[in-house]
């Protein structure tokens, strides 16, 4: 997986397009922050399945994490206009 991670991140170290648009921007007079988030799923194969190598190290998906509330959100006015904007609405109790 990490040799994975590397190779997405040397490709678009190395990209001469990327470069160039990032060259672009900056000229233009703005500050770049390039900030990729890559999902990498991985699915252990049926021991049945046709194909498949004896050899290949086991890997272990993380268990889903959940979460709870625990209590009620307090907007603030600012935060009741901010949704307002967005176009949702919040029932009249949270405020």
């Amino acid at each position: 997986m990490q040799e994975l991670g590397n190779a997405i991140n040397d490709s678009l170290s190395e990209s001469d397009r990327i470069a160039e648009a990032i060259g672009e921007i900056k000229r233009a007079g703005y500050d770049v922050f390039l900030v990729l988030e890559a999902t990498i799923g991985f699915n252990r194969r049926d021991e049945n399945a046709e194909g498949e190598e004896e050899n290949q190290p086991d890997v272990t998906e993380e268990p889903k994490r959940t979460f709870e509330a625990t209590g009620k959100i307090k907007f603030t006015s600012q935060d009741h206009r901010f949704l307002r904007a967005l176009k949702i609405a919040v029932d009249d109790e949270n405020r």
